[in-house]
């Protein structure tokens, strides 16, 4: 059985730590300022829009008419049910023991199968985040102006930064490519399948725990912005007139 923790360097995200021991290389801790990195990514125009949320002129984000802004509770209620059914899903599809999945034996499986599967739960995940964030942005933009500028802010970065999270995100199922091939190379032989291929091997099932925990880990990645945005309404101050 291999181990699931190598010598590797904890990382601010547990994504990259995880990717990182599946690949078993040593990741050093960015020197890079969060400004900088974020200028690499920032078009000219995405600076404009970006400036204008910032000094309280919203480019296309309207402010919510209410008379009497939404219970915080509410958002976070929304929240919690989002990241629990989606952390509900991504357990729940390897729930089935290797045996039953693959009840022919080892050889049938196929990781171009648990890359749709992967690339599938992206698809909720990217579907189902994008939504909550949109409407924790309209309860914020209802609450005060201070709050409408944070969800202005937010609307910006998160057409600025989508393209480039979309795009590293993307390559993580390369990654658990290499990592299946080297735990079926390395493995297989190690667990010799019984009575015809009836048997499970743990290679694979150690594979099914590491893509399991490198969907989870990914999931708390999408859900930090909408985190920060149910922090943030958490944070006002009842009563407060802005």
């Amino acid at each position: 059985m291999v181990q699931g923790s190598r010598g590797t360097r904890l990382t601010s995200s547990t994504l990259i730590r995880l990717l990182a021991q599946l690949a078993e290389v040593d990741v050093p801790e960015s020197k890079q300022a969060l400004a900088e990195g974020l200028s690499q990514w920032l078009r000219w125009t995405d600076a404009i829009s970006l400036s204008a949320a910032l000094d309280g002129r919203p480019l296309g984000t309207p402010r919510i008419p209410s008379g009497r802004p939404p219970a915080a509770g509410t958002a976070e209620s929304d929240f919690i049910r989002v990241r629990t059914t989606l952390v509900n899903s991504i357990v729940g599809d390897f729930a089935v023991p290797v045996d039953k999945e693959y009840p022919r034996g080892v050889a049938q499986a196929d990781f171009s199968v648990l890359r749709r599967r992967y690339t599938a739960k992206q698809q909720a995940m990217e579907t189902s985040i994008t939504a909550l964030r949109s409407r924790l942005r309209d309860v914020l933009a209802s609450v005060s102006p201070s709050l409408a500028q944070l969800a202005a802010v937010d609307a910006v970065m998160d057409q600025v930064l989508g393209v480039q999270e979309r795009a590293a995100l993307s390559t993580v199922p390369m990654w658990l490519d290499k990592h299946f091939q080297r735990l079926r190379e390395a493995l297989a032989h190690e667990e010799p399948e019984a009575g015809g291929g009836s048997r499970p091997a743990a290679w694979l099932e150690v594979f099914h725990k590491d893509m399991q925990a490198i969907l989870l880990a990914e999931l708390d990645i999408r859900l930090q912005p909408a985190q920060g945005l149910l922090d943030a309404l958490r944070m006002r101050q009842p009563g407060r007139n802005e």
